[in-house]
């Protein structure tokens, strides 16, 4: 991958088309799922614009930059590792979204495989709204 994960700032990379607006590329993709896989809270936050909205399964939605930050980083705390795998990507220059499997590994060793999708806004090449439909309720049993 030619970025770098930073906790400091996040490099998006760019793809414009030929209107000039951005659409996500596929190391776009990879970056999003870098960054969480390394359970970087930092590093999350600065993929989002700085009022950007966060919806994670069925918990409530939680807005601004420090309130995900924390919310982010008590999930990370919660797991021992996470390795997303894409299955599929669609979208436009200002909604998109993906499909794939995420497998967790919980702090007793054990790995729990759930499929995911998620939604985004997107506001140029940051994330404005990002929604994550899962039912991650095996992680905890």
């Amino acid at each position: 991958m030619p970025n770098t994960v930073s906790s400091a700032r996040v490099a998006l990379p760019l793809t414009a088309n030929p209107e000039g607006t951005f659409e996500p590329d596929s190391a776009w993709w990879q970056t999003i799922f870098a960054v969480i896989d390394a359970r970087d809270a930092a590093g999350f936050v600065a993929l989002l614009t700085p009022d950007g909205q966060f919806r994670f399964g069925n918990a409530p939605t939680v807005v601004g930059t420090e309130a995900i930050h924390a919310a982010v980083s008590g999930f990370f705390a919660a797991i021992a590792s996470c390795r997303h795998r894409l299955i599929r990507t669609w979208g436009g220059a200002r909604d998109v979204a993906c499909e794939g499997e995420v497998t967790y590994l919980r702090h007793d060793g054990a790995a729990v495989t759930v499929p995911f999708a998620n939604v985004f806004e997107l506001r140029g090449s940051r994330i404005a709204v990002y929604r994550i439909f899962i039912d991650n309720s095996p992680l905890f049993n």
